[in-house]
């Protein structure tokens, strides 16, 4: 059934869906995505719809991403955020393309875990070369990737380097998973699959070719994707995991709804008119939200296939269209789990999962109040960093 409703999908890439959802319980005991399932995305090019095609990467339009993503998410939360970060590979493009080349080697199927959060150290070692130390956690996808990227200060005595037009010098470090470890750590509420553990490096040698002010930048690869700014492209993965479990919740919810049966009632409890009219608003509001983030994903492309980067007031109006559709999913997962009742609690229906899925999601920074606020001060004209959207 789940297959046959996922028609965005290539045909290349459509049949791991109904493995995706039919194995979500596993994907949960084994704390990360299964590594056939994984072997299955990776030759799908499902962690690569963003990368360079230089790289051998799908380099797909914005909106293209964002529905094949959300169909991801909509087949299980866990793996769906699994393949969603693992499209950070596509943040290879602000490497130099030679380097870039030179790093994959020719393999166009490396898979990358990233960790944003400036929790290292880039000690300089010598002529255009550093050495790594620090702690990075929820590390997505960290047991099957073959590179890291992670957050981290260039140091400057016992400080980090800081920079006129920046602050402190916050670059992503590229280096071979093999040379950092793992912390088994990831034991938490929902987006158990996700295999989401601390990773740590020790006097890691990382050139500093392998490293990237990504966050202020523009990306070294030409074309319109690479007009969009490092966070704008992180928001179009993001974005497709709220929508795509709310569907799926919404979905599961219409289909109990008209089997079930509250007792003492003899008829099932689609009949109930609040169920019915809060149906109808969860409905709303999420098509609606998803409309809006389709809407002002359009504007971004247009813009940046005009030859621009998108304008700051566009693209806060993109993470407007994010906020929002995390907030309306929020509501119909909610809506979804409170009228199914003691139904939605068993471990082998997907409406628990849908729930603690996305409420662990919504507490990720790109969804945070801070994040909200932004386009709030864009409005006011009230000044702000803005290398965030």
């Amino acid at each position: 059934m789940f297959a046959e409703q996922s028609s965005t999908l290539d045909i290349t890439a459509a049949p791991i869906l109904a493995q995706l959802s039919e194995r979500a319980r596993e994907t949960e005991r084994l704390g990360t995505l299964p590594p056939d399932l994984v072997e299955q995305a990776r030759r799908a090019g499902l962690f690569h719809l963003a990368a360079p095609r230089a790289l051998g990467g799908a380099e797909l339009p914005p909106a293209r991403i964002v529905e094949i993503l959300e169909e991801c998410c909509r087949a299980d939360g866990s793996a769906g955020w699994t393949i969603m970060i693992g499209n950070g590979s596509a943040y290879a493009a602000w490497l130099d393309p030679a380097v870039a080349t030179d790093l994959f080697g020719g393999r166009t199927d490396a898979l990358s875990a990233c960790a944003f959060a400036p929790t290292g150290r880039l000690t300089p070692s010598g002529p255009k070369q550093f050495q790594l130390n620090g702690r990075w956690g929820f590390t997505s996808g960290c047991l099957h990737a073959d590179w890291f990227m992670t957050g981290a200060f260039v140091t400057d005595g016992n400080g980090p380097r800081m920079l006129a037009d920046r602050g402190p010098d916050w670059r992503l470090a590229v280096f071979p998973a093999a040379q950092g470890s793992v912390i088994d750590n990831w034991d938490v509420m929902g987006l158990r699959g996700t295999g989401s553990h601390d990773i740590a490096a020790a006097a890691v040698s990382v050139p500093e070719e392998l490293t990237m002010a990504s966050f202020f930048e523009p990306a070294r690869h030409d074309g319109p994707l690479w007009r969009l700014p490092f966070f704008t492209l992180t928001g179009l993965f993001l974005v497709s995991f709220p929508l795509g479990v709310a569907r799926r919740a919404l979905d599961e919810f219409a289909r109990l709804a008209v089997s079930k049966v509250r007792p003492p009632g003899p008829s099932a409890i689609a009949e109930e008119a609040d169920l019915q009219v809060a149906l109808t608003r969860a409905e709303g509001d999420l098509q609606a939200a998803r409309a809006f983030v389709f809407d002002t994903i359009g504007a971004l492309w247009d813009s940046a296939c005009a030859g621009d980067v998108p304008h700051v007031e566009l693209r806060a109006r993109f993470l407007l269209a994010t906020q929002q559709a995390m907030r309306a999913a929020l509501s119909a997962v909610d809506t979804a789990y409170s009228f199914a009742g003691s139904s939605g609690i068993h471990l082998d229906h997907p409406l628990q999962r849908c729930f603690r899925d996305l409420h662990t999601a919504s507490q990720h920074i790109f969804f945070s109040a801070a994040a909200s606020k932004r386009y709030a001060k864009s409005q006011l004209n009230i000044d702000q960093p803005t290398f965030w959207f």
